[in-house]
């Protein structure tokens, strides 16, 4: 039988999903519910599993955990891209790496939650409500305004298509911005500095990498206007906390819609939390029922697969 740890199953959802009654002649499951607290209590509580279910980049899979995990032959991760895997030690130690398939629409429609609330100041009013208040408020309309993407893939893309079914204008930037799509979109492509000057919403949709980490720091927020919004559905690293923090406190922009963070989950105590300006939403982006049961009902047909010598979505 196979020992399958489930981590980071915050919403316990896992066993809703999966019917571990009739796996439970082939796997050991045991979930995790709760983040580790650091390394060293990864590695003891992991150090007798052959498998792991995680979930995207919730618990980095780094060198020392992999070197501390003798028995540990397969990682099914949900998505097919993990940037918190060491691939590099787990082809060394013949670890069988697999990914799953990911809806990509809910992340972009909780970027509109996130637009929405923040320019509604949805959160002050639904506290207002709940105090005895009334319109306490005043918002502002989409329409006219203009959505500065960075990144206009699969995302990207179906922001900008809701952008114009509100009437806005749609303007985009990106290393590889790919201009025969923008113009099928009706998306003006700029540079980077001209997206962040005329931009009234600046929304970021590429993907965690070394050429995007810190890609907004303290000079990209002085160019902003001092009316704009910034929305991060992507990565926490791709904005340098620390530098939206003091552009925030000192109202360099208007506000930020966030829903990734450098640290996750975010610390009880962290600043971000006590900001009027800032709206954050706990990483829901990917989080959704249709997506979890393809995330475990792929990672079981994986680890069959593995078990076969037959692996499918494999990650190199």
């Amino acid at each position: 039988m196979i020992k399958v740890a489930v981590l980071d199953d915050y919403q316990n959802i896992f066993k809703e999903i999966v019917d571990i009654e009739k796996f439970k002649d082939k796997y050991n499951f045991k979930i995790f519910n709760e983040a580790f607290n650091d390394e060293n209590e990864a590695i003891v509580a992991l150090e007798e599993f052959e498998a792991l279910f995680i979930m995207r980049e919730r618990t980095p899979i780094t060198k020392t955990l992999l070197d501390n995990l003798p028995k540990l032959k397969y990682i099914m991760t949900s998505g097919m891209r993990n940037n918190s895997i060491d691939l590099e030690v787990t082809k060394k130690r013949g670890i069988v790496v697999c990914g799953t398939e990911i809806n990509s629409n809910p992340t972009a429609e909780i970027t509109w939650a996130l637009i929405l609330g923040l320019l509604r100041n949805v959160k002050q009013e639904i506290d207002n409500m709940f105090q005895g208040y009334w319109q306490n408020t005043i918002g502002f309309e989409l329409k006219g305004k203009r959505i500065g993407l960075i990144g206009l893939g699969k995302i990207g893309t179906q922001v900008a298509k809701i952008a114009k079914a509100f009437g806005m204008e749609v303007s985009a930037w990106s290393e590889n911005l790919n201009l025969s799509n923008a113009n099928d979109l009706g998306v003006l492509p700029m540079s980077k500095d001209d997206l962040l000057k005329t931009s009234d919403i600046l929304s970021i949709h590429v993907v965690m990498g070394d050429r995007y980490k810190n890609l907004i720091t303290q000079k990209e927020f002085q160019i902003m206007k001092k009316t704009s919004v910034l929305i991060n559905t992507s990565r926490g690293p791709i904005v340098n906390e620390s530098d939206l923090i003091e552009a925030l406190q000192n109202d360099t922009i208007a506000g930020a819609g966030l829903d990734v963070f450098d640290k996750e989950p975010l610390p009880q105590d962290h600043k971000l939390r006590f900001l009027n300006n800032a709206l954050l939403f706990p990483h829901l982006g990917y989080v959704t029922f249709e997506n979890y049961s393809k995330f475990y009902t792929q990672m079981i047909e994986n680890l069959d697969s593995c078990l076969k010598n037959k692996p499918i979505r494999v990650l190199t």
